[in-house]
């Protein structure tokens, strides 16, 4: 049973949390502040931490740091894009904006945990006839390269470190926000078109298909 310690002063999103996270299974702790987490981490090991940001005394920020080789996910009403930048460079694994779907919450929650069990990747991800090295950023299909631009690069990494998931918009949007400047809400969806476009180019298939409402995932094989 995977074990989540939750911290957040507002005890009625804390309850609801538990409650929620109790009835899919998790063992659940709990913290008010951040120096009250610090001081569960010190004889509770959790696999994933959800971290609110204004805590009283020692805030999310602050605290941030002091957690070592555990997930975070960030689950704040900030809202700026530069806030979550931040946060993801200091080492949150993921972040969450309040008010939040609860079934989106519990996947990303998968997800990190699901990552947690897997051992790193190395500096090659394939899919398919796909190569990406992650050390130089060149990329093909079969034995062909493929010129890619930085966005283009980020969201094809991102989908191949999860290819048999869906990834939702917004993990897209967060994630590639740190590679690239021109990872937007309105050029997403073109800079998807013009990626799969290039791939379907080079290898005559199709590699990443949308999923209604929610994000995008490579194919496991061509549909026709």
């Amino acid at each position: 049973m995977a074990g989540i310690l939750i911290v957040d002063d507002d005890a009625a999103i804390g309850d609801m949390l538990e409650e929620l996270l109790t009835r899919e299974g998790y063992a659940v702790s709990r913290a008010y502040s951040g120096t009250e987490a610090l001081l569960v981490l010190e004889s509770v090991r959790p696999d994933l931490i959800l971290l609110d940001l204004m805590l009283p005394g020692l805030n999310g920020e602050a605290l941030l740091p002091k957690i070592q080789g555990t997930p975070v996910i960030v689950v704040s009403a900030k809202t700026d894009m530069d806030n979550k930048v931040a946060l993801l460079l200091g080492g949150a694994a993921d972040y969450v904006t309040k008010p939040f779907d609860t079934k989106e919450l519990l996947a990303r929650i998968a997800v990190q945990l699901r990552r947690k069990n897997v051992a790193p990747a190395g500096p090659v991800l394939t899919f398919r006839k796909i190569t990406l090295h992650t050390d130089t950023h060149a990329a093909a299909v079969g034995e062909k390269p493929v010129r890619l631009t930085r966005t283009e690069y980020a969201i094809l990494k991102m989908l191949m470190q999860n290819p048999r998931q869906v990834v939702t918009r917004s993990q897209l949007l967060d994630r590639i926000s740190l590679d690239t400047p021109d990872g937007t809400e309105g050029s997403l969806k073109m800079h998807v078109s013009n990626l799969r476009k290039k791939l379907r180019a080079d290898g005559g298939e199709d590699y990443i298909e949308a999923v209604w409402g929610i994000g995008f995932r490579l194919r496991d094989e061509e549909k026709n």
